[in-house]
């Protein structure tokens, strides 16, 4: 890889990244399906000195204490979970049984994880990658004590209006705009994020700190099948199967496939594991048992692709809940179906399906089973439309790389110092 920092004006060869971001453990093994941590290993480790990572599990996680990897010239040299007795008051406040997905114990966590690597390790950092706000405002003691430099904050996803309690959305919506207007520079998966933030009353004027920094896929991850290889009537959902994506619809949208295209199946790939055993309820319910595959987490991003390029078209029924994030977020799903040339289905939720229709990569639909089936019917129809898609899916993604999302994300980065 040519390395991209050799004369960069904000990191080089030489530099120091401390990165804090989160995952989702179960069975013991971090899930690969969010916090961006496998993408900034790849582009970092190779390219500069020293990366030092915590990842953070996310509550519902089958562990609570954080993960610290530390690499030096390339290597991994070390790799240790943090002790509970370094913040023992707040792990015994963890471990309390609760049903909320958020909690203040596990935000106090993140903020004392990142003081206690940093203070531990004794060394000074270039740059600072903060995913969620509380480990920015972390990032932001390490940088008014000289530990480090530069701060991104790297927002994965967001909404203004994310929380039921009001409380507790106002508070959350500050942090994220505090962040944003004190870290040195913010990286936003999805451009709609500011539109956001805008509507949540950040002023207009403040909305040039943010970047825009698409999610990306690895180069293997880039390849499709002839058209004629693939499985015809197979039908493939990746991703969280939480309700606001829509894996339910989904399933139920199969079953009226089924009634014109008997053949058709639905491969499944995701999880938690909650979420999988409500899915394989409903598919018992509707009778579908020997028409839907169930992968589960599949941590091996060459096996998960080879899965979906076998398939024919990709699903994204995200529900058009009001405040859900899907709104304002990147659809890694449907990045990963074009780049596999499979035209795409997919709601009216998702920025990226809207960029995707009109580029002429896949068709939109509403987030009912009439609609949603009808637009997978309308791709099993027409042969000639389906290859105008895939065409257009494969033209698109060409160049969907992290490494060329990071790259361009340094160079806005100095463009935007010398503005």
């Amino acid at each position: 890889m040519e390395n991209k920092f050799q004369n960069h004006n904000i990191i080089n060869s030489n530099s120091s990244v401390f990165i804090a971001t989160f995952a989702h453990f179960e069975n013991g093994q971090r899930m690969r399906n969010n916090g961006m941590i496998e993408s900034l290993l790849s582009f970092f480790v190779p390219q500069i000195k020293s990366v030092h990572m915590v990842v953070q599990p996310h509550p519902g996680s089958d562990r609570v204490s954080p993960e610290v990897e530390l690499y030096e010239n390339s290597n991994l040299q070390n790799k240790f979970t943090l002790h509970p007795i370094f913040y023992l008051p707040v792990y015994l406040l963890c471990v309390l049984p609760s049903k909320r997905k958020i909690r203040l114990s596990y935000k106090i966590r993140d903020v004392l994880s990142v003081l206690l690597v940093a203070f531990g390790q004794r060394k000074q950092h270039d740059l600072f990658i903060g995913l969620e706000a509380v480990n920015v405002l972390a990032g932001m003691v390490l940088r008014k004590l000289g530990i480090v430099k530069k701060i991104i904050y790297y927002v994965s996803d967001y909404s203004p209006t994310r929380f039921q309690n009001k409380w507790f959305n106002s508070f959350y919506v500050l942090l994220d705009r505090f962040a944003l207007l004190h870290a040195d520079y913010t990286w936003d998966v999805s451009p709609a994020m500011i539109r956001g933030r805008i509507e949540a009353g950040l002023a207009p004027s403040e909305a040039y700190r943010a970047i825009h920094v698409p999610n990306g896929l690895f180069p293997f991850q880039i390849q499709s099948l002839p058209i004629g290889e693939r499985n015809r009537y197979d039908l493939v959902y990746m991703g969280i199967l939480e309700p606001d994506m829509g894996p339910d619809l989904a399933i139920r949208s199969l079953r009226e496939v089924r009634k014109k295209y008997p053949k058709a199946r639905l491969h499944m790939i995701g999880g938690p594991k909650k979420d999988l055993e409500d899915m394989k309820c409903l598919t018992a319910r509707l009778k579908l048992e020997n028409a839907v595959i169930f992968y589960g987490f599949v941590p091996d991003d060459a096996r998960m692709a080879e899965i979906i390029r076998n398939c024919y078209i990709g699903l994204a029924p995200y529900r058009a809940f009001p405040h859900s994030k899907r709104w304002y977020g990147d659809a890694g799903k449907i990045r990963q179906y074009i780049a596999s040339g499979l035209p795409v289905v997919a709601t009216n939720v998702p920025p990226l399906g809207k960029y995707i229709v009109e580029k002429g990569a896949g068709i939109m639909t509403e987030d009912t089973v009439e609609s949603f089936s009808d637009g997978i019917v309308k791709l099993l129809s027409d042969d000639r439309l389906y290859k105008e898609l895939s065409v257009a899916a494969e033209k698109i993604s060409r160049d969907n790389t992290w490494e060329n999302a990071y790259s361009k994300a340094f160079r806005d980065m100095e463009r935007m110092d010398r503005a």
